[in-house]
């Protein structure tokens, strides 16, 4: 039997009946990753926190790693330009550019009781993450009532005995909070994860980082602050930063 885990999302209360096209004004905090280029898998990652309705910068910039393949158009609170080229799908190797909602923290450790903010799961064996674009249950946190035994249960565990995902924090790219299913085929399984290769090498599409710099990036974020992620290459960040309200 699978048993469907309801994922703990940050929920941002969504303007205009539906997606918007700007950080939402309810939102107080935002973790902003910046590339050279759609193509780059380097990204320079900031937090900014508003006060008095402005957005200032707290500590220094830190490095990260995306995709090889650099960044394509995710699905997330932002409105989505569906005549680009540059969409998010399953197995590019892109991470997906845009603005995200965040969701919980998932870990090997037993708890995180340094980071009490947010909501953590200990990953087990019979914990899934499906990437299998024709499963009803695409791009969803599954918890088996049993020992994986099949393939396709194996394929879509979470946990894979590796430093790089023993601690990691979900990003809602393509997640059905945005209304409806997730749509198959536009990518899966996306979080902020440990790098590997202390920062050589890119990922599938995940934002990576060293482990101190991800233990203090889940450390600072505040769920009452409707935090965000926006990633975006520096051109598409110049361009918008005034009509989507960025920092």
């Amino acid at each position: 039997m699978i048993l469907p885990h309801i994922k703990t999302l940050i929920i941002i209360t969504l303007t205009s009946n539906g997606l918007t096209a700007q950080i939402p004004n309810n939102s107080s905090q935002a973790i902003v990753g910046i590339t050279s280029g759609w193509n780059s898998s380097h990204v320079s990652l900031s937090i900014y926190q508003k006060k008095n309705h402005v957005w200032q910068r707290v500590g220094l910039p830190w490095k990260g790693r995306l995709g090889k393949n650099g960044l394509a158009w995710g699905r997330g609170i932002h409105r989505q330009t569906r005549t680009t080229s540059r969409q998010k799908v399953e197995g590019d190797a892109r991470t997906p550019a845009g603005i995200f909602m965040l969701g919980g923290v998932y870990g090997y450790a037993s708890d995180i009781k340094r980071y009490p903010k947010l909501p953590y799961r200990k990953i087990t064996p019979r914990d899934l993450w499906i990437e299998d674009h024709t499963s009803r249950y695409y791009n969803q946190h599954l918890i088996l009532d049993h020992t994986p035994t099949t393939n396709w249960e194996i394929k879509g565990q979470m946990r894979q005995n590796d430093n790089a995902h023993s601690l990691k924090l979900y990003i809602a790219h393509n997640d059905s909070i945005l209304g409806g299913q997730p749509a198959p085929g536009y990518g899966s399984a996306i979080f902020f994860h440990i790098w590997r290769g202390g920062g050589t090498k890119p990922t599938a599409g995940c934002t990576t980082m060293q482990k101190i710099k991800l233990q203090k990036l889940i450390a600072t974020i505040d769920p009452t602050m409707n935090p965000v992620y926006v990633v975006l290459p520096q051109a598409e960040y110049s361009a918008l930063r005034t009509p989507w309200k960025l920092p």
